[in-house]
């Protein structure tokens, strides 16, 4: 992922940041508690097309995002 495009990137329901995880190919949104999906290099930033994370995923990032 293009750390620019990541940059400049935020979810679109929330307008926050996003989080790469690059292991499985999505953009994380914390505050919307969701996934989106990269396909073929390209971030979808779709919210009907974005996973719903589950409670001890948000945990998990929130933790390796303060430490």
């Amino acid at each position: 992922m293009d750390k620019k495009l990541l940059e400049i990137l935020v979810c679109p329901v929330t307008k926050g940041p996003l989080i790469y995880d690059k292991e499985k190919q999505e953009l994380i949104s914390l505050s919307a508690r969701l996934a989106y999906p990269i396909r073929d290099e390209i971030p979808v930033m779709l919210e009907e097309e974005a996973r719903t994370l589950e409670e001890e995923e948000v945990e998990r990032w929130r933790a390796r995002q303060a430490g």
